[in-house]
């Protein structure tokens, strides 16, 4: 049985703790020198910056709640089976992060199971602090936030991603990036997949899908999402995302969204 804690209290400490590693990565990234950049793959990058962010965060969140285990991106803590697990990712965006690109974040939750009980993604550059707790509706730095209220495809802005591995299918996806360039105003890929999700809470984007992606990219913004009134699930709307690879996220084009990704996904 789980420690009581006050979701409250936790989410004004983990504000906190993005706020501080967010200066950190800030600061690094002045003068960051593209050498000491790591590869994890192809187009998989890892900086020291990405590490020493996670440990100090996972220092931080240990501390906080230390019956909670944790699952992050670059292997710090130990993930817990059931029960609560912090699933952090220290860095999204750290191509960009490697070539200056000034949009990459910090990315938090605390979920119970699968159940996301808490996300924050502060968004580095610009000082952007989107925040949720279950039941506690969405928040930008203090100010309620609502999914945008367009309901047709036709008239939304869409955001993606492009997978890092099975390249074999890029072909395929590109198709389908095509499809949905006919049917909206247009696309835009800015690589965090943590700040799409955040962008589509607050009704910048109306929807976001990507195939491929980890927990850490995902878990905190998906909560975001659906506090502020938006719809998260697979491609084949089911709620399974989280784990499964594949997040279609949006405020009121759901149902079209997955029309024209089910020719692609769904075979």
């Amino acid at each position: 049985m789980e420690t009581t804690f006050n979701l409250d209290h936790l989410l004004k400490e983990v504000i906190h703790i993005s706020k501080e590693v967010g200066e950190f990565i800030r600061k690094e990234a002045e003068n960051f020198d593209r050498s000491l950049t790591e590869y994890k793959g192809v187009s998989n990058m890892v900086s020291y910056v990405d590490k020493e962010a996670e440990r100090r965060i996972v220092h931080h969140l240990t501390e906080l709640l230390p019956q909670a285990g944790v699952i992050a991106e670059e292997g710090t803590g130990k993930r817990k089976v059931g029960g609560l697990n912090w699933i952090v990712d220290p860095l999204d965006g750290t191509t960009n992060f490697i070539h200056g690109l000034p949009i990459f974040c910090t990315s938090i939750a605390l979920v119970q199971d699968e159940n996301p009980l808490l996300g924050v993604v502060y968004e580095v550059n610009l000082k952007e602090c989107f925040y949720a707790t279950k039941g506690g509706g969405a928040w930008l730095n203090g100010k309620r936030i609502q999914v945008s209220p367009v309901n047709q495809l036709a008239d939304s802005l869409i955001a993606t991603g492009f997978p890092y591995s099975h390249l074999d299918r890029m072909p395929e996806y590109m198709k389908l990036l095509t499809d949905f360039i006919y049917k909206s105003h247009g696309f835009r890929r800015i690589g965090s997949a943590a700040v799409d999700l955040a962008y589509v809470a607050c009704g910048r984007f109306e929807a976001f899908y990507e195939h491929n992606l980890n927990a850490w990219d995902v878990a905190a913004g998906a909560l975001i999402v659906t506090e502020a009134g938006g719809q998260v699930s697979n491609f084949r709307n089911e709620q399974d995302y989280m784990f499964s690879g594949q997040i279609l996220a949006s405020g009121h084009i759901h149902e079209e969204m997955l029309e024209v990704l089910a020719p692609y996904f769904n075979k």
